[in-house]
């Protein structure tokens, strides 16, 4: 075999690595190239293969070739610490990083350099490692832990004194709604406004733009791939231009049966306004069916970023043999509860996200068992072949990928979830689901939640100081300590504080 074969098959597939002996034997050692599309703050319940309200073909067509995990939930409904425990596979309080960064009150301008996590496991294992987009874990983090094609506001150079970002201006236009004030065409910019230009004016299409790039390098490089293109869509306020804006008629979004309703018997937390744009009282109907439907409109364009992806991946030869995550960092509010964004709380528009994983030779499925993100590092490592860095908190999906819920019979399915900190206010959360109850416990509030996920899947009930479901409570409490436990999550002490009579 020629040299010149050799140099050609390599840029054809990645995936393969090609040695010819003395003999002219020729030996191959399979490498798994890896594409991640992460979203930010991209609900579960949208897209059309999810019988949602938004016509998704493109995202469609992905899950029609992936595992589907149905029942996947973030770590934290916040950026930063998610991003973090996807990237290492460890909570928090073993990655340093519990809070978002770089914002208003944030304690943390970055994730610590010590916790390399999947991208620089993935470079010393020799893979050409790129990264697209959003990061949110400190400037310039991907290219300090080894990747090689960086493209971004926060990969450039940096030649300033970094501060966190503050919201002047942004507490006057709020209060200017609440006196009945609106902005240019009778929109509200802090929850949905229509962008001049088209989709090729946008910073979505920016990253897709250079998201090709970054797979035309792969393509002609010999060494296996890993790459993440990480949007800001459909992040709030919803913010699309024509024709997405208009796409979704708001006089026919239906909203759901916990859209604006007085939050009964909750925490206090859930009160706080933490950013400007969580006063919500001047909100009308009207408004909160306009920002549903530009957030629908914002998901069709993502559909469309996804589909130009793909696209480019079978043009390059890439496609067949590519592993594909798509993801999202966490949910979002879009008036459940009287509740806009983020914050403090575990309800399921917050704490579950979309998580798809295409991977060759693996059929299709549908996965109901509860996944977590903190298993996407390990489950990525094994893909990859990479060595630990050091403890992990999840486990590899890749036998609920090959054989659907019956890999993981008999076993306890629940998912924690943590809220530590929200731009420098302490509130400690952590929740535990089950298929059929949610436990979150409150360690700054004296009040807890606990939800009959079947009875009331729009959490507005809450039966934590029912006498009928002492039992409940208590089994909660006891599987909560339980997960804490296995993390060697510092919390456990605290809980045991607060529920002596069951710990």
């Amino acid at each position: 075999m020629k040299a010149i074969t050799i140099k050609k098959l390599l840029a054809m597939c990645a995936t393969t690595l090609i040695f010819v002996s003395s003999n002219n034997v020729v030996a191959t050692e399979v490498k798994n190239n890896v594409l991640v599309l992460m979203f930010d703050d991209m609900r579960f319940d949208t897209f059309s293969y999810r019988g949602g309200p938004v016509n998704t073909p493109n995202i469609d067509a992905l899950a029609s070739e992936s595992v589907r995990f149905d029942n996947a939930m973030t770590t934290t409904g916040l950026c930063s610490p998610s991003r973090a425990a996807f990237f290492t596979g460890r909570w928090g309080h073993k990655n340093g990083l519990d809070d978002n960064v770089a914002l208003f009150h944030s304690r943390l301008s970055k994730l610590p350099n010590t916790e390399g996590g999947i991208i620089k496991r993935a470079a010393d294992k020799g893979y050409m490692v790129g990264y697209v987009g959003k990061w949110h874990l400190g400037h310039d983090g991907p290219k300090q832990r080894g990747a090689e094609f960086t493209k971004g506001k926060e990969h450039q150079p940096k030649n300033h004194k970094v501060r966190p970002y503050t919201p002047y201006g942004r507490p006057e236009t709020v209060k200017g709604y609440n006196l009945g004030k609106r902005d240019e065409n009778g929109e509200k910019k802090e929850y949905f406004k229509t962008l001049p230009g088209t989709y090729k004016n946008t910073k979505t299409a920016k990253k897709v733009k250079d998201g090709k790039s970054m797979l035309a390098v792969a393509a002609n490089d010999s060494r296996p791939f890993f790459g993440v293109i990480s949007f800001h869509q459909p992040h709030p306020p919803y913010k699309v231009p024509e024709p997405y804006a208009s796409m979704y008629d708001s006089a026919t979004v239906e909203l759901p049966k916990n859209h604006a309703v007085s939050r009964d018997y909750k925490p206090m937390v859930q009160d706080g306004i933490y950013w400007p744009w969580h006063d919500t009282q001047h909100m009308t109907d009207s408004d909160w069916r306009k920002s549903r439907s530009y957030y629908y409109g914002a998901i069709a364009m993502v559909d469309r970023a996804v589909g130009e992806i793909i696209e480019t991946t079978k043009a390059l030869g890439l496609y067949e043999d590519l592993h594909i995550v798509l993801i999202g960092d966490q949910g979002s509010m879009l008036g459940e509860h009287s509740l806009y964004d983020k914050g403090p709380y575990a309800y399921e528009e917050l704490m579950r996200m979309p998580l798809l994983i295409k991977s060759p030779n693996i059929k299709a499925k549908t996965v109901k068992r509860q996944v977590s993100m903190i298993d996407l590092a390990p489950t990525l490592a094994e893909i990859m072949d990479v060595k630990p860095d050091g403890d992990v908190d999840g486990h590899s999906l890749i036998p609920l990928m090959k054989e659907g819920d019956k890999a993981e019979a008999g076993q306890i399915d629940s998912s924690l979830y943590a809220y530590e900190w929200y731009n420098g206010s302490w509130f400690g959360i952590r929740a535990v689901r089950t298929p059929d109850w949610k436990f979150v416990w409150y360690p700054s509030d004296s009040r807890d939640e606990l939800y009959d996920l079947n009875n009331d899947s729009v959490e507005m009930k809450n039966l934590i100081s029912s006498a009928l479901h002492v039992n409940q409570k208590r089994k909660m409490v006891e599987l909560l300590a339980d997960e804490l436990m296995k993390v060697n999550d510092p919390s456990l002490e605290r809980l045991k504080e607060q529920y002596p009579d069951i710990l």
